[in-house]
């Protein structure tokens, strides 16, 4: 899901909520009270990682690492004083194992609190997580089945060929009039929904192709067992290219203007895709969208590049079309996307631009070397934050420090200064927080755990500008809140971890008739705002308190609902800190 101001309450199945509210409520009590106070990460740690616990309400006490199994002690320490946290309104105290680097699995011993979950020190600890982030997308593919030897149990038939896409009056032009028949197959499904959105795409393709481009040893000849596994090419970025196919299609040849979204005029109740057959239709025009689309084929242009060979004429396809988009945007400044009457699924409004210009300036700039693309990026630009999916600004702060050699000087030193900048301001927040995290109450949104993500993902570019350990670490203590070291004791990552959400919002993992998710995604978090609670009947929130407002439940869209540009970054992430954690510790 996107977010309040971009959707309504799209929960069809409500009675089936009420129904199941007990049973439901109670998981979700019993994974906020694992581990008894000590929370941490339950995937484990990489060797060389800082390796940080937190225990609730125990501060200067002893602690202890057990090895599991036999008990013996092999390692000690003493906790630092508790300090309360206001957005779990609880006394937090931090216990540091980092020097614990041998293999093995272990578990931690407070006196007066039962040990820890047992956790591992693996030289792998996060590859098995970024492939299933990765996978996760896989799963959510639109337009083909998911055979059983690629999906296993999670196999579905195809559903949503959108082969025969009507043109509604809003996306209407003159070579393309309302109810002009196109089609544009492929793509991701945007969240729990089966709806696709080219905004939400932009920042979700290019957090994937970036990990790729900053990473590429890690992701080259990873087998995810998806269908073009073994082709030569990075899974990842034949991942990427199933949507990038479909983005494509999503513009309109005529002039190079890019279509908002494409999608049924209702959200679909709980049904597997296949049975989900309501009309499709191509859905209003932006500026939003054609610079989000004219920045993905920039970049994926001059990255697919490297594989001509298996995308024969597609990078100079996809220069074409982002130049097309460019223009049609430098025409159209200020055209925002409104949502027509009677269509009722995910808006993605914005009303700015500024960054989406800087953004697509940034990679056209970088793929053409034309210094018209370098000025229009500093006339646009501001200073970089987190992103998100209505903050894209960054992310062309983020491309030219992957290339800042092919910039003039005084320009490269802008661009490391405004990532560094920012990075030690959240390393900042992360070292003085109680529950160390850079994480803070306003963070606690719509989608929280994507900020939580993109946090680290900024620390980390910090990191690889500075080479400031303080800054790994606390991208590093970001990916843990995601995977346990949380008030809920709940690894947010469905089929990683010792205690994972059941419940998501996503239709196919609510009508497989398969207990378990659908694996690899990621829960949106917790959310005061609580925007579903009206349509959870029966079914309450644990908590209003800005850390553990989350509900484990499939008609909680405002926190447990799933989202690709959510789970982008902890693909990011994941390979990230498994790259640059060996490496950093080497030069200890």
């Amino acid at each position: 899901m996107a977010g309040p101001g971009r959707r309504r309450a799209r929960w069809l199945g409500l009675a089936l909520c009420a129904a199941a509210a007990s049973p439901l409520v109670a998981v979700a009590a019993e994974s906020g009270s694992g581990a008894a106070g000590i929370r941490l990460d339950q995937l484990g740690f990489l060797p060389g990682a800082r390796k940080l616990a937190v225990v609730e309400g125990h501060g200067g006490q002893p602690f202890e690492v057990l090895r599991d199994g036999d008990g013996a002690v092999v390692r000690s320490g003493v906790l630092t004083a508790a300090a309360q946290w206001a957005p779990a309104a609880r006394p937090a105290a931090v216990a540091d194992f980092s020097a614990l680097d041998a293999p093995g699995r272990y578990r931690l011993r407070v006196q007066g609190l039962a040990p820890s979950d047992p956790f591992p020190v693996d030289p792998q600890a996060y590859a098995g997580l970024a492939d299933a982030a990765l996978k996760a997308f896989y799963f959510n593919r639109a337009g083909t089945a998911l055979e059983p030897r690629h999906a296993g149990r999670f196999a579905r038939a195809a559903g949503h060929p959108d082969t025969k896409v009507v043109i509604h009056p809003s996306a209407a032009s003159a070579a393309r009039p309302a109810g002009t028949v196109v089609a544009a197959p492929g793509g991701w499904y945007d969240a729990g929904d089966y709806n696709k959105y080219v905004v939400n795409s932009g920042i979700t393709t290019w957090s994937l192709l970036a990990a790729y481009e900053h990473y590429p040893e890690f992701f080259r000849g990873r087998d995810l067992g998806i269908p073009e596994s073994g082709d030569a090419v990075p899974d990842i970025l034949d991942e990427a290219w199933w949507n990038l196919r479909w983005m494509l299609a999503m513009q309109d040849p005529s002039d190079g203007s890019v279509y908002h979204k494409l999608t049924n005029l209702a959200f679909d109740g709980e049904l597997m895709p296949a049975q989900a057959d309501k009309p499709r239709y191509m859905v209003g025009k932006g500026t939003a969208a054609a610079l989000d689309f004219a920045a993905v084929m920039a970049m994926a242009s001059r990255i697919y590049a490297g594989y001509e060979a298996q995308f024969p004429g597609e990078p100079a396809r996809m220069r074409t079309a982002a130049e097309a988009a460019w223009r049609w945007a430098l025409a159209h400044p200020d055209l925002a996307y409104r949502q027509p009457e009677d269509v009722h699924t995910g808006a993605y409004g914005d009303e700015a631009f500024d960054d989406e210009f800087a953004w697509a300036a940034a990679e056209l700039y970088l793929l053409t070397g034309d210094e018209e693309y370098r000025l229009a990026f500093g006339r646009h630009a501001a200073d970089a934050g987190v992103p998100s999916w209505a903050g894209v600004g960054s992310l062309g702060w983020i491309s030219l420090a992957q290339h800042r050699g092919r910039l003039p000087a005084e320009d490269r030193v802008e661009v490391e200064q405004q990532l560094r900048t920012l990075a030690a301001q959240l390393a900042a927040q992360w070292q003085e927080s109680p529950w160390r995290v850079a994480t803070q109450a306003a963070d606690f949104r719509w989608g929280s755990n994507s900020t939580v993500l993109n946090q680290a993902l900024v620390l980390l570019q910090g990191y690889r500008l500075s080479g400031e350990r303080a800054q790994l670490d606390a991208a590093q203590s970001q990916l843990d809140w995601v995977l346990g070291r949380n008030p809920l004791g709940v690894s947010f990552v469905t089929g990683q971890g010792v205690r994972t959400p059941m419940h998501v919002h996503h239709r196919p993992s609510q009508a497989d008739g398969i207990d378990d998710p659908v694996p690899g995604w990621l829960s949106g978090g917790p959310n005061p705002g609580q925007q579903d609670a009206k349509d959870c009947r029966g079914v309450a929130y644990p908590s209003s308190l800005p850390a553990l407002s989350w509900l484990d439940h499939g008609c909680s869209y405002a926190s447990n609902e799933v989202a690709i540009n959510w789970n982008a970054p902890l693909v990011y992430v994941a390979a990230a800190l498994q790259v640059l954690t060996p490496a950093a510790a080497s030069q200890l």
